[in-house]
């Protein structure tokens, strides 16, 4: 007589509300993880709306709710991270919302954003993780190892012609440029302030950007067509933003010569799910998500990845705690800028997003969600 078949972890999940991979769930666990959300969402948007408005809450009070908290949910509950469905797959445009991302994200006051981020004669204000592991000792400095690094993931050689697919305020262009005098770069970019920020660039003698060596194209990756192939790709950040991987790497292959290379660095969490937040796709990245670090592997269609690494979320969280400390001291010289709101509501806004994503990515010793890299060539 055979002995009883004993139920494994992942049967037993399928049951089960809210733990494990929210896909793999019967209809009735699904419904029931489902409304476990939405009653998390709204105690989260609850509080996160008094701190805005004015209730007081000190910085450690604050930090210590996060450092508690975020270890339990990314460890057992992850499922509480999807706040809406959308989150969970792909949508049908590449990118949505991209016009509410440009006003809320990207086209801040220059002012504020250059003394948040940095702004130096090589290193331009860079919205991504620096890398603080290889011995960096100051924000800059983190930046250009981060580059560095790109660098000899994506075997980059002077002469290649390179294309950076939402090239930010053209830090990562400039500084190839500066090591590499005969490589090409494209930018492309959404953002009409970013954009702008590089023109002027474009026009300073002592900018690698004016060298005649960078051609900036204004614009959605949906309605761009180039006339010639590049070498190489990067994109550093923008995909946290991008809805449809299959669409994007379809077109982004288009764009690539035969033997070509593209490295894409993302924020990833390294959960069965993909994750959000109410309060970041309201007020900071409308809707922004992270893929599982497992979700660009899994669409390896028109590209497919070759090679990948996994950065540790101390990284991030460093680059984040550098962020708040500039905007702090930063205040009398960006409180009078205009932010589309007051500035002390704005400040209050950006203040708990970073004091928030600071122990985020320190959570569970930066090994659950931190950032990722790929390297895909054509499928």
């Amino acid at each position: 007589m055979t002995s009883p078949s004993i139920s494994t972890g992942h049967d037993v999940q399928h049951y089960i509300p809210v733990i494990g991979d929210i896909h793999a769930k019967s209809s009735l666990a699904y419904r029931a993880t489902r409304g476990a959300v939405a009653v998390a969402n709204a105690v989260q948007m609850g509080l996160a709306e008094a701190y805005i408005h004015g209730m007081e809450l000190p910085d450690p009070v604050l930090r210590g709710c996060f450092n508690a908290c975020m270890p339990i949910i990314f460890k057992h509950f992850p499922a509480l991270l999807t706040p809406y469905e959308w989150v969970l797959k792909e949508t049908d445009e590449i990118a949505a919302g991209s016009k509410d991302l440009m006003k809320i994200q990207y086209d801040l006051p220059q002012g504020m954003l250059n003394r948040m981020l940095g702004d130096g004669k090589l290193i331009y204000p860079k919205y991504s993780m620096g890398l603080w592991e290889k011995g960096a000792t100051n924000l800059e400095q983190s930046q250009m190892h981060m580059i560095d690094d790109i660098i000899e993931k994506l075997g980059i050689q002077d002469g290649d012609n390179i294309l950076d697919f939402g090239c930010g305020w053209g830090c990562v262009p400039n500084y190839i440029l500066s090591r590499f005098p005969n490589c090409r770069f494209t930018g492309l970019n959404l953002s009409a302030e970013q954009c702008e920020y590089m023109r002027h660039k474009m026009k300073d003698p002592e900018s690698y950007l004016s060298s005649g060596r960078f051609t900036l194209v204004e614009g959605d990756l949906n309605a761009t067509h180039f006339d010639e192939k590049f070498d190489k790709i990067l994109s550093v950040g923008v995909f946290c933003h991008i809805g449809n991987l299959t669409q994007s790497f379809r077109k982004l292959a288009s764009f690539l010569k035969p033997g070509g290379k593209f490295f894409l660095h993302i924020i990833t969490v390294r959960t069965p799910n993909n994750i959000s937040s109410m309060f970041t796709h309201k007020y900071i990245f409308p809707h922004g998500r992270y893929w599982s670090f497992d979700s660009i592997p899994a669409h390896n269609k028109d590209l497919r990845t070759v090679q990948r690494w996994y950065l540790n979320g101390m990284n991030y969280s460093r680059t984040l705690t550098q962020w708040l400390e500039n905007f702090d001291a930063s205040y009398p010289e960006v409180k009078d800028l205009e932010y589309g709101m007051d500035f002390i509501k704005f400040r209050r806004i950006w203040r708990l997003y970073l004091i928030w994503f600071v122990a985020n990515f320190a959570s569970c010793d930066g090994e659950t969600n931190g950032n990722a890299q790929y390297l895909m060539v054509h499928s």
